[in-house]
């Protein structure tokens, strides 16, 4: 149950809510100077104004709303998200539809606080409301040939009209290993600062994998699989080379198009000095073990 990790972080370690709120004006700034994933050598004259909680969740990526970053937050208001249910099968003891309104009352809710390095360049605290993936696997039960546990998001042509673009292979499909989602700090998100989580963010439920690379934490998940086997992830589907299945923050191996060592932390100032990412997000000492004699070059 929670509660059995050891990462420092503390509430004042928390991006502040309007400098979380105000990542549009953040992504604005840093794309006036250079490409999404690099910064700008122009130094920030004034401080950010705190954006409405309309503009924070006007920059998004889903996909299944389109690929423009304001496509989910103009779209994603027509998605439907009572009632909700997660089907969960596979290698599990007791499979079946389970529907968030039962499954909500029988876990241990509690604030979380995890802090994002994300590969675009920046990085922030953020407090998540929502409970252990372990938790819900124990619910369902896990059977002992499984090793991996498959995700899948919503697939709703006629509330997603994203989808009608061939931009993946639809519906979106992300994968762990069984002790990667069995792990403590690996979250079933259904809150963001005492709030629910909005459409265009993966509502009502949604994976929160810390040590991972953003597009790891899948949304909206409608079906979750036991399986013997790695299963297939969209974005290493669709390009290889550039997104492994592990996907772990790790500044020693760049991404094909730019380097992972160096990031910037909202709340510094947009144009503060890089400093150095740290190896899983800076949870090394929680998840290293699991990793223990794998080359992370060649399992990336």
């Amino acid at each position: 149950m929670a509660g059995r990790w050891t990462n420092t972080l503390t509430r004042a370690d928390v991006t502040p809510e309007r400098l979380y709120l105000n990542r549009r004006q953040i992504i604005a700034g840093l794309a006036a100077g250079a490409a999404f994933g690099g910064g700008t050598q122009a130094r920030a004259q004034e401080a950010l104004e705190p954006n409405s909680w309309e503009e924070i969740t006007s920059y998004n990526n889903y996909y299944e709303f389109g690929t423009g970053k304001d496509d989910p937050a103009r779209l994603a208001g027509q998605l439907t998200t009572e009632p909700w249910s997660i089907e969960i099968d596979g290698l599990v003891e007791r499979p079946g539809t389970y529907a968030l309104s039962d499954i909500l009352p029988q876990m241990t809710l509690e604030e979380r606080i995890y802090r994002f390095r994300c590969v675009e360049a920046w990085s922030m605290v953020v407090p998540w409301q929502g409970f252990e993936l372990a938790d819900l696997l124990d619910l369902a039960g896990v059977a002992p040939e499984a090793s991996h546990v498959a995700f899948e998001t919503l697939l709703r042509p006629e509330e997603m009209p994203g989808v009608a673009r061939p931009v993946l292979d639809w519906p979106y499909v992300e994968g762990l290993r069984l002790d990667e989602a069995r792990h403590p700090l690996t979250l079933m998100a259904t809150g963001i600062y005492n709030r629910p989580i909005p459409n265009q963010n993966g509502a009502p439920i949604r994976l929160v994998v810390p040590w991972k690379y953003g597009f790891k934490s899948i949304k909206s998940v409608v079906r979750i699989t036991l399986t013997d086997s790695e299963p297939p992830t969209s974005w290493n589907k669709a390009n290889a080379r550039e997104y492994g299945f592990y996907s772990n923050v790790n500044p020693e191996v760049d991404h094909p198009r730019w380097s992972q060592a160096t990031e910037r932390e909202i709340g510094g100032g947009l144009f503060s000095k890089r400093k150095p990412t740290l190896m899983f997000n800076g949870y090394e000492e929680e998840v290293a073990s699991l990793y223990a004699g794998m080359d992370l070059t060649e399992n990336f």
